[in-house]
């Protein structure tokens, strides 16, 4: 209940931020070459927008498998192994987001300390990059999720995107097509 809540969540905000951007950027560019002016706060907002989309994309990344990853050589070794070579892989990720956690933190307490506001936008700067807490929580959860399924020897690891693959699938779906366009018979 609580995974299917989170997950429906995460792409909400992940939607919501992008239609918010895209309508944000459409706006601006009409008020600017359509009618000389413009809202002075729109790149700001669209950077923070931005940067909210990016932070909550990467736990989605690993949620869905479409982070890129070089595993050429873990991909040689037994199942045992591998599920062994990704649990570090994950504790080592955890650590990296505790890290990062942590500098956020110290980073999001002196700004409410000092008090300082974004540039065009009067809301405490603390707040709009909160995001940096929310995201590497985030991330931290979906790998712990990984983590806990490499355990339970439900994945072997990190389900990477993978290009050369996919390139290649690509290009034999469109030598298909072509063959099939020219009446020959399929070469595989």
């Amino acid at each position: 209940m609580f995974r299917r809540f989170m997950n429906e969540l995460e792409e909400g905000i992940i939607s919501l931020l992008l239609a918010s951007m895209t309508l944000l950027v459409f706006v601006e560019v009409v008020l600017r070459f359509g009618f000389n002016t413009g809202l002075l706060w729109a790149q700001e907002l669209t950077l923070l927008l931005s940067a909210w989309m990016v932070l909550f994309g990467v736990s989605y990344g690993v949620k869905v498998g479409s982070h890129i990853g070089v595993d050429a050589v873990v991909r040689l070794l037994p199942p045992k192994t591998k599920r062994i070579v990704s649990a570090i892989a994950c504790v080592l990720a955890l650590i990296y987001c505790g890290l990062f956690l942590k500098g956020s933190y110290v980073y999001l307490a002196k700004m409410h300390l000092i008090g300082i506001e974004l540039e065009d936008i009067p809301i405490p700067k603390w707040v709009g990059h909160s995001i940096l807490i929310f995201g590497f929580l985030l991330l931290a959860f979906r790998i712990l999720e990984l983590l806990w399924r490499i355990i339970q020897g439900k994945a072997e690891g990190f389900s990477l995107h993978d290009e050369a693959r996919d390139a290649r699938g690509m290009y034999e779906g469109k030598r298909m097509e072509d063959d099939a366009e020219n009446g020959e018979a399929a070469n595989p």
